[in-house]
């Protein structure tokens, strides 16, 4: 089936009990036991399995063209239990231009606790070849990246880390199995904050991850699922699987209106640049072309003046709103660098958006009002 289908059916049942077409919720916590004390049905304890979550985990695995996926009750708890699939004294490779959660949640736990952390620059394939070393496990790459927006070739940073004898997992969050499918260009595995695009409604906080093969190195994430307990509850798991429905149409609309904003603020005089893929003049363009099959709906914008301008033109914005994430219907603006706080690189004069839903001509006529 086509993903429009899968994102619809896939994961899904009729209800045998009562023929409803809309999914039911489990909420119940435990399972009845068999008279032997076996589980006939597969379930015994919610943190371990549920019916609701196990239908958005087919549905995942089912978008990603992987074999097997476990949710999450948030992105970092998807990203901490990749990591903790690893040992203390294992090294991992990580893109310099990458969230800031997954930078904070690296050196503030994870170099504690003994894991080895290289920065580079993804993009330079000298320069993971250098970073590579023999206690090397896993190379996270981020594409595009937040919030710069740089592409990595996936496929070939696969290549290098298996010869290398790592896995390589790749962050998706922003393009999404409706754009770009990692696990087809060789990746390992795909993590998802399924809060944003997934989602798309701003209403709940998840993550997943979703492997290429039921193998030791997903065994080793769903323990950590079950044995740490950062699931999300089965409301969660519903709200998300309904989402999801609309997923293909709204990226395609959020692209739309993306490629649209960005290529306007492009020529504006009071812009020193614009980030996104989808423009021509984009380093990465080509890649991304190659590997996406759409552009996405972030972007981000360096305004000229520095960071006292890039305050000013949000405060003066009136459909756009200023709150940190992003993937929701709605248009969001945000000021990275204060956001990441001490220690960010992210340029002073940048702003980071997540282009919504709404008509293209307003959410344009509001950028023009604010920086003019």
């Amino acid at each position: 089936m086509k993903l429009e289908t899968l994102a619809i059916h896939a994961g899904k049942h009729i209800d045998a009990e009562t023929g409803a077409v809309t999914q039911p919720i489990h909420m119940s916590t435990t399972f009845e036991r068999a008279e032997d004390g076996s589980y006939p049905l597969g379930y015994s304890y919610g943190r371990g399995n549920n019916p609701t979550r196990a239908a958005l985990e087919r549905r995942l695995a089912a978008l990603e063209g992987g074999a097997a996926a476990a949710a999450f009750s948030s992105g970092t708890a998807a990203i901490s239990a990749i990591l903790q699939t690893l040992a203390p004294g294992d090294h991992m490779i990580a893109p310099r231009d990458i969230y800031y959660g997954v930078i904070r949640t690296l050196r503030e736990v994870f170099t504690p606790w003994g894991l080895q952390v290289t920065f580079i620059d993804m993009t330079d394939e000298a320069a993971l070849k250098a970073a590579l070393r023999p206690q090397t496990k896993l190379v996270w790459v981020e594409t595009p990246s937040n919030p710069l927006m740089r592409i990595t070739p996936i496929a070939r940073v696969a290549e290098i880390a298996h010869a290398a004898g790592a896995l390589c997992v790749c962050d998706n969050t922003f393009a999404t199995p409706v754009l770009q499918n990692p696990l087809r260009h060789g990746a390992d595995g795909v993590m998802h904050s399924t809060t944003k695009f997934m989602n798309g409604h701003t209403d709940i906080i998840g993550g997943a991850v979703i492997a290429r093969e039921n193998g030791e190195f997903f065994q080793k994430v769903k323990k950590v699922q079950t044995n740490v307990g950062a699931i999300p509850s089965p409301f969660d798991c519903w709200l998300l699987m309904r989402g999801i429905a609309t997923l293909p149409l709204r990226m395609k609309a959020h692209g739309e209106n993306a490629m649209r904003v960005a290529s306007y603020l492009a020529a504006h005089p009071k812009v020193e640049a614009v980030h996104y893929p989808g423009l021509r003049d984009h380093p990465g363009h080509d890649i991304a072309a190659e590997q996406m099959s759409g552009f996405g709906g972030m972007a981000s914008v360096q305004v000229k003046g520095g960071r006292d301008e890039a305050f000013r033109a949000v405060a003066r914005l009136r459909v756009f709103t200023r709150a940190t994430s992003l993937g929701g219907v709605e248009s969001l603006i945000e000021h990275r660098a204060s956001v990441e706080g001490p220690g960010s690189t992210t340029p002073e004069n940048l702003l980071r958006m997540s282009i919504g839903l709404e008509n293209a001509d307003d959410l344009i006529d509001d950028l023009k009002q604010a920086l003019e």
